[in-house]
């Protein structure tokens, strides 16, 4: 299986780029030779059908990214260099159990039956991390040649209350969260049209908490390089059962038809009115 997938639009092309780097549920061999952790934690540590919700971007003129690969093989949403020293030999860096490599599922069983010896982890970026994010980049490279800029949706899910080991440990979260980073990776005018598409459908919104929005959101998040970049996390009862990984079939349906029409308005069908809002945006703004 390729580690990840890249499906253009089926028609007139939009500046967005959709992402979904942590649906996969596909663990080379290699990799899980290597590991130890309960099956039913590669589900419940996934963002389980997120690319099945935004499956229709490519309709709305976005290009949709995203994996097939476990993130307990590789997390596509860390830096390169978020390497915990108890999951890679060698690694000298302050212990991180959920980084680049993960070495505790978040119900705190562990993943690795070893550490990984660096080959292993450079084997993994060569085959999945790097050519995913060299892919990534280039997509939005081409968009902003296109269009003058590019608007990168970050799609993510997350569990309804927080784990044991969160800061909101059994905490009821939001059913939107938008990450912005403090509202320093997007000009306004996309965050808030993110924001009104949540509140049309009488969701609640929390910014930033509990995710500020993860590395894609940082790394390409540049408004004044023409990058806009916003991560979403859609509480999960919205769509399925969190305890069976079921899809509930009327809350997906009502989630897929929130991710279509989000892209559609994201998606910009007039380039050139949306790009002069972003440029003023950012010059505002100063970022």
């Amino acid at each position: 299986m390729e580690p990840f997938a890249v499906v253009e639009p089926l028609a007139g092309e939009s500046p967005l780029v959709v992402e979904v780097p942590h649906a996969g549920l596909w663990i080379d061999p290699e990799s899980l030779a290597t590991m130890i952790a309960p099956a039913r934690s590669i589900g419940r540590d996934a963002d389980l059908h997120v690319d099945q919700l935004f499956q229709d971007a490519p309709s709305e003129g976005a290009t949709l990214i995203y994996s097939h690969t476990s993130r307990y093989v590789v997390d596509l949403n860390r830096s390169e260099t978020d390497v915990d020293e108890h999951a890679v030999e060698g690694a000298g860096r302050t212990p991180w159990s959920r980084g680049l490599i993960w070495r505790l599922t978040t119900d705190g069983d562990p993943i690795l039956l070893a550490r990984l010896p660096k080959s292993e982890l450079e084997r993994r970026l060569d085959q999945v991390y790097r050519p995913y994010h060299r892919a990534l980049q280039g997509l939005l490279a081409r968009k902003v040649a296109r269009f003058g800029f590019a608007v990168l949706l970050c799609a993510h899910s997350m569990p309804s209350r927080g784990r044991g080991g969160h800061a909101d440990s059994d905490a009821y979260r939001a059913d939107l969260v938008p990450g912005t980073r403090g509202r320093t990776s997007a000009a306004g005018v996309v965050i808030d049209r993110v924001d009104a598409h949540g509140r049309a459908l009488k969701w609640t919104i929390r910014h930033d908490d509990p995710y500020r929005g993860g590395f894609s959101t940082t790394h390409y998040g540049k408004p004044a390089a023409a990058v806009h970049a916003v991560q979403i996390e859609i509480a999960r009862r919205r769509y399925m059962d969190e305890s069976t990984l079921r899809i509930d079939p009327q809350g997906f349906a009502t989630v897929r038809e929130f991710a279509r029409t989000l892209v559609a308005r994201l998606a910009f069908a007039e380039p050139d009115a949306p790009r002069r809002l972003l440029c003023r945006e950012a010059q505002r703004s100063g970022v």
